[in-house]
């Protein structure tokens, strides 16, 4: 696929192996992209405020992370996430992500909320 700019579009996190996912308010992602930096912020399920910041190649993103926890305290990691286009059109992320502190991968997938 070539490198769709992810500028502007919205994603919810539809799948995780680090926790499991409500999908009555799974955490939301909003990219912003331009010339090579990824940015954005996040929200939703475990996550009061998140924000990452990276760099893209072709389809495959690489970010750093942090955020605060409803439950208190915050957490941050790195992941690299491939982007992909779905049958419906709509882009997926799907994610590999470690926490600082702890090398155990996690893999996510997000997929984009249409306008």
């Amino acid at each position: 696929m070539g490198a769709v700019n992810l500028n502007g579009r919205k994603f919810v996190m539809v799948s995780s192996t680090a926790s499991v996912v409500d999908p009555d308010t799974p955490t939301e992602f909003l990219y912003w992209e331009a010339d090579g930096v990824v940015w954005g912020s996040y929200a939703g399920d475990t996550v009061t405020h998140g924000r990452f910041v990276g760099t893209r190649d072709g389809d495959q993103v690489s970010i750093a992370y942090a955020h605060a926890l409803k439950a208190g305290g915050t957490a941050g990691g790195k992941s690299s996430s491939r982007v992909e286009a779905g049958d419906d059109g709509l882009l997926r992320l799907v994610e590999e992500f470690t926490f600082d502190g702890d090398d155990t991968p996690h893999v996510s997938v997000c997929a984009e909320i249409p306008d």
